[in-house]
């Protein structure tokens, strides 16, 4: 199990789509009960990008491997 996502990341849809359009992503994490229509975008990317993806349970336990407080859609790990 991951405790923690290592390296540098961005949280939430916003930032994952500019990161995977950037071409800065090595992984993306995405919530399983996040509402499909918030991060379709996200997914579409993906499967244009060839990404890893890892799916997580929840968005609260997505947000707390981000090291924050509340719950997030989507995150990715950056390139180093």
């Amino acid at each position: 199990m991951v405790y923690r996502l290592e390296g540098s990341k961005v949280v939430g849809v916003k930032q994952t789509v500019k990161a995977i359009k950037s071409g800065n992503v090595k992984t993306v994490y995405i919530a399983k009960d996040a509402d499909d229509k918030l991060i379709q975008s996200v997914k579409i990317l993906i499967d244009e990008n060839s990404l890893e993806v890892v799916c997580i349970n929840t968005m609260k336990e997505l947000g707390r491997l981000c090291g924050i407080d509340v719950g997030a859609a989507t995150a990715a790990v950056l390139n180093d």
